[in-house]
């Protein structure tokens, strides 16, 4: 007599009666190892503190510039393999998608300041931006843009203008878009304080086009935090946050500090509007006729001319509604903390320039802020490379604070 047949007895227990569908399982937040970032126009002033900003948190960057060759410096801001540079150029969609393939957020930090040859802006920064966006629609990526503060449809200036168009476009694109308006960018290699004492070294008369025009400085490590925050995911999309530093002051205002700064005397004249224009045509034409060789510190368009008629300064619905760096948790950083530390080269004597005669200068010698203004200040002159002194730099171990500020660095007693 052969028994019952148990051989899927145990089977049968351990399988549950309703056959549905599996539940679905929720997969965790993606970390920044496992995300690709794409930025356009990487290779820029502000796009080389991004991609720093970007590889500290820890994400895989992909560098999409017209010469990949001239992106190699941005390598040793990361691990092996994590910063790659690859070609695009945004009057060529076809180039444009192949960066972005594979890409989870894509950043556009292209713009010009002039057009040259086939560099204009509607190319750039409308069809450019528009390009970029339908691309991360079609990757299914979050889009990040950067404009400038000053954007407006309706500016006599077509630089102005066209920012305004290129944020509709990517609006249109992408309506969860993040869009950043920054006023004036400062920081080391910036092209404001560096082109102004360059032409102080230079002139005996620095004329301005809208002196009295008011400036909000912004520092381009907070910058590079406040896009570094948008890629992480803690800002809501669909807004234009706008970007201003701490301090606001005129065109001569900033100029004059840089003139203090450099310990150098001149003569500061605020241009009426017909002499400015009539100055930058002038030059327009000298560049022309140097087929583009004019120092860049010289040049000088009508439309910029027409451009800082206008104040550059964050707008108080802005602030109501914590569109600002304080609205996002990000301290904005002083031109007094950074300024100095990299406009010294322009002193008639560098580095070695104390002005001991001059009692103003000389309690404070030195150039840098020696310490970070708070805790969520994104200066870090401690993370600097490069000799230091001052007895708070570390450089005199068992001496009293004072208070000196450090040029490059600081300098850990061994």
């Amino acid at each position: 007599m052969t028994g019952p047949d148990t051989t899927n007895t145990t089977a049968n227990a351990n399988t549950p009666r309703d056959s549905g569908p599996a539940p679905l399982v929720t997969p965790g937040p993606l970390r920044p190892q496992d995300q690709l970032v794409t930025i356009y126009g990487g290779s820029g002033f502000l796009g080389r503190h991004v991609v720093r900003a970007l590889a500290k948190r820890g994400y895989r960057i992909r560098v999409a510039v017209r010469r990949p060759d001239l992106a190699l410096f941005l390598q040793p801001l990361g691990q092996v393999n994590q910063i790659v540079a690859v070609q695009a150029n945004l009057r060529y969609p076809d180039s444009v998608n192949r960066a972005a393939e594979r890409s989870d957020v894509l950043i556009n930090l292209v713009g010009i300041l002039q057009e040259t040859g086939s560099q204009s802006f509607a190319r750039l920064q409308v069809d450019g931006a528009e390009t970029i966006a339908r691309a991360a629609a079609r990757q299914g990526a979050r889009m990040i843009h950067v404009s400038a503060i000053g954007a407006d449809p309706a500016s006599p200036s077509l630089y102005a203008r066209t920012k305004a168009e290129g944020e509709a476009k990517v609006f249109a694109a992408c309506p969860n878009a993040v869009v950043f308006r920054p006023s004036l960018i400062f920081g080391p290699g910036d092209g404001f304080f560096n082109r102004f004492a360059g032409l102080a070294r230079a002139l005996p008369v620095l004329p301005l086009a809208g002196g009295q025009s008011r400036f909000q400085p912004a520092f381009v490590g907070d910058v590079a935090e406040a896009i570094a925050r948008a890629v992480d995911g803690t800002l809501a999309g669909g807004k234009v946050y706008e970007l201003g530093g701490p301090e606001v002051g005129t065109l001569e205002h900033f100029v004059r500090y840089m003139l203090k700064t450099i310990r150098r005397k001149r003569i500061v004249v605020d241009l009426p509007l017909p002499a400015a224009k009539l100055q930058a045509r002038l030059l327009e034409i000298a560049d022309t006729m140097t087929f583009g060789l004019l120092p860049d510190t010289l040049k000088l368009t009508r439309d910029q001319v027409i451009l800082l008629q206008n104040d550059n300064v964050v707008s108080e619905a802005a602030t109501a509604e914590g569109r600002t760096f304080e609205g996002i948790g990000i301290i904005p950083t002083a031109a007094e903390a950074v300024v100095p530390g990299y406009l010294w080269t322009y002193r008639k004597a560098g580095q070695f320039s104390t002005e001991r005669d001059l009692e103003h200068l000389s309690e404070v010698p030195d150039t840098m802020a020696p310490r970070p203004l708070s805790p969520s200040s994104q200066h870090r002159p401690q993370t600097a490379s490069g000799p230091a002194i001052g007895a708070d730099a570390g450089s005199s171990p068992g001496a009293t604070p004072s208070g000196m500020g450090v040029r490059w660095g600081t300098r850990k007693p061994s």
